[in-house]
């Protein structure tokens, strides 16, 4: 499925089962290589459908609901729902194509969420980070913002964006000498009084 003829393939296996226990621990590598081989090649065939697009093939083969965090690297989050909870979908199937744009925003806003939920900081900053609509049209107009994200970031910050309609920006840490160090110098591009 990889073209790969003439050199050999390396991978590398993380996983909470202790090898030779008799706990399943080659059948888990096995199955989780199937698995991953089934997702690679249901994709593609997706590709040939209707373009290189992950969020039908993976709740389709994972199950539950599992949301495309991003497409380059490809990232997938698995998202646990209560399961004493029933649902129902009730589904309108307008004639028009969702903008890409939107669609990536959408996403991000899920990941977002599902990150706070899941304690997952660096999964925050990049949710918050990776905004196609708002921030590219906005930032512009806010003298210093690229260099304050850059400059965040840069220090170690997980993300950094417009609050809301801006000017304020916003970034994401987890380290209270970063939080200073950038408290005091930080907000000095915006000439402006610190928060």
């Amino acid at each position: 499925m990889l073209n790969i003829r003439s050199v050999g393939l390396s991978l590398t296996l993380e996983k909470g089962v202790p090898l030779g226990s008799g706990l399943g621990s080659s059948a888990a590598s096995a199955a989780a290589a199937a698995v991953a081989d089934l997702f690679l090649a249901g994709l593609e065939s997706e590709v040939k459908v209707s373009g290189y697009r992950a969020d039908n093939i993976a709740p389709a083969i994972m199950g539950g609901f599992v949301l495309i965090r991003s497409y380059d690297p490809l990232q997938l989050m698995s998202l646990k729902f209560p399961e004493e909870k029933e649902l129902f979908f009730v589904l309108a199937n307008p004639d028009i194509e969702a903008m890409p744009h939107h669609v990536w925003n959408c996403s991000q806003a899920g990941a977002l969420a599902a990150s706070v939920l899941q304690g997952d900081l660096v999964g925050q900053g990049k949710a918050l980070s990776s905004d196609k609509i708002v921030e590219p049209k906005r930032a512009p107009l806010i003298p210093g913002m690229e260099g304050l994200k850059k400059a965040a970031i840069g220090a170690g910050a997980f993300g950094c964006t417009i609050s809301g309609a801006g000017p304020t920006a916003v970034a994401v840490i987890d380290d209270e000498e970063i939080e200073r160090r950038l408290g005091r110098e930080w907000w000095k591009p915006f000439g402006r009084q610190r928060i």
